[in-house]
């Protein structure tokens, strides 16, 4: 399963007033494991930058003088992304934007919503929490993500910090990288010495069974899951 967590950094809020793309950072998750493979691309967006917006991230119109246009990098962006899941927080607004940067680099019918699937985690936990806020900073708090470093906003480190908040919301992942070894194997492929003969057997791990209602608020996750996905839940696989 593969999926890409996106965010954007642009001029401003309203995609119909002209505002545009100035950073897009996307990283990759195969299996719920970051794969270390990322999109990162900053964004002359030829035009101003809203005073309000750069104050939330800090980037400036001289900044991005030297940076291509999003025409320029829609092809390497298009492969990275297609066929993967999306997962984005409040994804509307990421989505209006790069359709729209599609849209003026002339690229007939191509919407993200037809070249992906697409998983909005704010939809996501407004469902899962109810009446709290649920903004990234929020969910990091709730989920004892570390975001010390979002001094300001960033659209790879956001990608980062979400992917690590949609893999707590969604069950937790002991171990973020791909291919990670056993606890008893070496790089070498050899196994660690109390794997040796005459090594003390492990002892007896108890099984702790889940009641009826653990069971009944998993399901409840499950359903909520199945319906952000498009009945996608990998859990319920055989």
């Amino acid at each position: 399963m593969r999926q890409v967590i996106l965010d954007t950094e642009t001029t401003g809020l309203e995609v119909e007033q002209g505002h545009r793309i100035i950073e897009i950072g996307c990283v990759e998750l195969v299996n719920r494991r970051l794969t270390g493979k990322v999109f990162h691309r900053y964004v002359n967006p030829e035009r101003d930058i809203d005073e309000g917006a750069v104050q939330v991230h800090g980037i400036t119109r001289e900044r991005l003088r030297g940076e291509p246009k999003f025409a320029e990098i829609l092809a390497e962006f298009r492969a990275f992304v297609e066929d993967a899941e999306l997962i984005i927080h409040n994804a509307p607004f990421d989505v209006g934007f790069v359709n729209k940067e599609f849209e003026r680099a002339g690229v007939p019918g191509a919407r993200l919503e037809t070249l992906c699937r697409i998983l909005d985690t704010l939809s996501l936990a407004r469902r899962m929490h109810p009446g709290q806020r649920n903004n990234l900073d929020a969910l990091c708090k709730r989920y004892s993500i570390d975001n010390s470093r979002r001094d300001l906003h960033g659209a790879l480190l956001d990608a980062n910090i979400l992917a690590e908040v949609y893999l707590a919301m969604t069950g937790g992942q002991a171990n973020l990288t791909l291919g990670a070894q056993s606890d008893g194997e070496r790089r070498d492929g050899s196994r660690a010495a109390d794997d040796r003969a005459g090594a003390k057997p492990a002892p007896r791990i108890a099984v702790l069974r889940a009641n009826e209602a653990e069971l009944a608020a998993h399901e409840q996750i499950l359903a909520i899951l199945d319906k952000a996905s498009g009945g996608a839940t990998v859990w319920r696989k055989p």
